[in-house]
């Protein structure tokens, strides 16, 4: 089935981008919406998340103490590793079943570390990066979650690099600064024309 992953730095604009597919009736499959949904109080994770780091990374409610583990595989990339070799194959498991659920010439796998997460590029039909200058990033981060620069330029530094994402990409939507959410819309819009188009060959 004809598939889309979409991806981009964080603050370049991803999740506007989806909303606007989306709109257009394209069926969306959010990675990080699945992770969400597996670290949940009785979700398919924790029993092995529990077994793995102890239940001191479990929330009263049984969900995964998401702020504790985050400041554990900030700093420790074994402890990342072991995290994603838990959560990353329940992900694809479930990216796989959904799509066919949800019919539609094609779909879009939301992944925001697409190029930081093994084979994922490989396993859609074409790469769509959301792009933007490093400083609107910065800027935009600031201001919707509030954090320093420096936070957010330590979570920068742990992604994949702006060029390495668009030198995997297919496709690319500029969400610079001074584009409007009109302009934005427009690029959707031409994309979507063309994957319906490569949906049908």
């Amino acid at each position: 089935m004809f598939s889309i992953g979409l991806t981009g730095g964080i603050g370049s604009g991803k999740s506007t981008v989806a909303d606007l597919f989306a709109a257009r009736g394209v069926p969306l499959i959010d990675t990080d919406l699945i992770a969400y949904q597996v670290t949940q109080p009785g979700g398919i994770a924790m029993p092995l998340i529990a077994s793995e780091f102890g239940d001191g990374y479990l929330a009263q409610d049984g969900s995964l103490d998401r702020a504790k583990m985050r400041t554990l595989v900030f700093s420790d990339d074994t402890a990342k590793a072991r995290l994603e070799a838990i959560v990353h194959p329940l992900i694809r498991a479930e990216t796989e079943r959904q799509p066919v659920a949800a019919g539609g010439a094609y779909h879009i796998v939301v992944v925001p570390l697409l190029m930081e997460s093994g084979n994922w590029a490989t396993r859609v039909s074409r790469v769509l990066v959301v792009d933007c200058p490093v400083e609107t990033q910065i800027a935009r981060v600031m201001q919707r979650n509030r954090f320093t620069r420096d936070q957010v330029l330590a979570i920068i530094a742990k992604q994949a690099t702006r060029e390495a994402r668009l030198a995997a990409a297919n496709d690319v939507i500029e969400n610079g600064e001074t584009d409007s959410l009109d302009t934005l819309s427009q690029r959707v819009q031409a994309l979507h024309e063309r994957y319906l188009a490569l949906a049908s060959l």
